[in-house]
């Protein structure tokens, strides 16, 4: 076993190794960044080196820093955690270059699953099902919108090296392809460095559920199970758990083969998740599955299959990557119990979950819950990362069981600060339709008229002092003036009640692209420009008819938070 190895990644992540690593008695060298000079997980580690300003590009995708304090601390291995560099085929040949193990799979495995329509080509040779779509090279936008009308909308445009819902973009009418398909290539291009997408048939009613697997240097491939990742917005993951809700036991059975089959096809090792969408809109009972990718890393949500078998993935990784066998053969393998977890970010439901920064005056977590956390109390969301505060895991007998835990701990979780999802997480946790396993990948927008409704609860409600709080902005009474109407609040007739034309930044960000000019006519719901922000990319459109007044900012432009973008008369 390895005696120091170096984490190449930041926050609840670096945290979740080092707590394996002191248990295994492993030595961790931690990097960071200026903005995370004072974070819990540089305290935690047995060495720290900075390697850059505060933006990732600058320091934790700089692989040739991150190599150079490995070889610095006299650290064996490296650990590139989930995100950042776990799955660059380059960095981990950079990593063997200079005589250090990465602890992950092979550069050619990842390379063959990096690019998703070649890994869709490699899965339909293994014998693993596929979505219909097209997965080929030619990406001439009037070919595209070709394969899109002979594949039938709605279809799903995706980034060929995507994840995490950036690149990806459903679109219903053929006349929305066009923008949609330049929406997804430029978010494939800044998130990935490469524009190119495939397209698909979107399943309407379907589930996101995936399996675990891991493989040794010796030729064992397992699968640890399934997770069900259905509850999602913008495309990325709320709420998982494990096993999936209802799950056939020959569902269960097909697809972990197919999982194992599409390791053994590329010669894994370590750990992975194959994710498969399952066309639900005739019931669960015999619902065919597809392949849609394989993600050649630790997920997110490992611990919810750790709470269900009892595992440490994280030491099994290092077992691995140190060239052991695998510590149990499929037949040691089994469920036990009801697992949830629920992601609490720093972001706003009430304004398209779109992320918020400001620092968390109060931080209290439940005792009886497992938590993965990167903050504690006084700490700042900053706009440079992540968004997520916390990983909120519970375990139980069953689902039910599990599911009284999950609404007790997210009740006694208190904060107050900044805009979280918090009361949401509590609204879903609580509703009937997802206590029932009525879900599906369309579960939160097809509910949010009753997800939306704000929690009673005060501890939850973000600090009034905080400039930068949507509180400061919700209609109130004032003495002897009419209270102000904010863009997006509505009258008692379902219409927008605007005051105001002005268009302000969401959040601190990039502008990418401005389309309109000084002058120039709009209409109600037209796009003006489009913004990039922590991770994701936010179109601002027009909240009323008008005339464009002035233009304040310039494609390019970083721009401060609630920075007067567009105003329109």
């Amino acid at each position: 076993m390895f005696k120091r190895i170096l984490i190449a990644n930041r926050g609840e992540i670096a945290r979740r190794i080092i707590r394996s690593c002191k248990r295994m008695n492993v030595e961790t060298v931690a990097v960071y960044s200026d903005a995370d000079a004072r974070a819990a997980f540089v305290r935690e580690a047995d060495r720290a080196v900075l390697i850059g300003p505060a933006a990732a590009s600058d320091s934790y995708l700089r692989g040739d820093r991150i190599i150079a304090a490995a070889l610095e601390t006299g650290a064996e291995a490296i650990h590139p955690g989930y995100g950042f560099l776990s799955e660059n085929a380059e960095f981990a040949e950079a990593c063997e270059d200079a005589g250090l193990v990465f602890i992950g799979p092979r550069p050619d495995a990842i390379r063959a699953m990096a690019l998703k329509g070649a890994a869709k080509a490699l899965m339909t040779v293994a014998g693993v099902p596929v979505t219909p779509g097209y997965h080929g090279d030619d990406q001439n936008a009037e070919h595209l919108a070709a394969e899109a009308a002979r594949i039938g909308y709605p279809v799903l445009i995706k980034a060929v090296a995507g994840g995490g819902g950036k690149g990806m973009r459903r679109v219903d009418r053929a006349e929305d392809f066009a923008d949609a398909l330049i929406s997804a290539q430029r978010e494939g291009l800044n998130a990935f460095s490469d524009p190119k997408v495939l397209i698909e048939k979107y399943i309407e009613v379907p589930r996101h559920i995936e399996i675990q697997l891991f493989a040794d240097e010796h030729g064992s491939v397992v699968h640890l199970f399934e997770r069900d990742c259905s509850l999602q917005r913008r495309h990325q993951k709320v709420i998982e758990e494990a096993p999936a809700p209802g799950l056939p036991e020959a569902m269960r059975r097909a697809m972990g083969e197919a999982a194992v089959k599409a390791a053994q096809a590329i010669k894994y090792r370590g750990a992975g998740t194959v994710e498969f969408i399952v066309d639900v809109s005739k019931g669960i009972e015999g619902a065919p599955f597809y392949f849609m990718e394989m993600n050649t890393r630790l997920q997110v949500e490992h611990p919810v299959t750790e709470e269900i078998t009892g595992l440490d993935l994280v030491e099994w990784q290092l077992r691995v990557a140190a060239g052991e066998l695998l510590p149990r053969t499929q037949a040691e393998l089994a469920i036990t119990g009801h697992a949830i977890e629920a992601r609490l970010y720093a972001e706003d439901p009430q304004n398209d979950f779109l992320p918020a920064i400001g620092t968390l005056e109060r931080l209290d977590f439940p005792a009886a819950a497992r938590i993965e956390s990167a903050v504690e109390a006084g700490d700042t969301v900053s706009p440079f990362y992540d968004p997520m505060i916390a990983k909120i895991v519970v375990h139980g007998k069953d689902r039910k069981q599990a599911l009284d835990r999950m609404r007790e701990a997210l009740i006694e979780t208190k904060l107050r600060g900044l805009a979280t999802n918090l009361s949401f997480l509590r609204r879903v946790v609580s509703d009937a339709a997802f206590a029932a396993a009525e879900i599906d990948t369309g579960f939160i927008a097809r509910h949010q008229d009753r997800l939306l409704l704000p929690w009673p609860d005060s501890e939850i409600m973000p600090s009034a002092a905080d400039p930068t709080s949507p509180w400061n902005d919700i209609t109130g009474w004032r003495l002897n003036l009419p209270p102000q109407v904010p863009l997006n609040l509505k009258s008692e007739a379902g219409e927008a009640a605007v005051v105001s034309g002005d268009i302000k930044a969401p959040m601190p960000g990039k502008l990418i692209d401005v389309f309109v000019s000084v002058g120039e006519a709009v209409e109600k719901g037209q796009k003006l420009l489009i913004m990039g922000a922590m991770k994701i990319e936010h179109t601002m459109k027009a909240p009323m008819a008008g005339v464009v007044r002035a233009v304040h900012a310039a494609a390019g432009d970083q721009v401060a938070d609630k920075a007067l973008l567009v105003e329109i008369e």
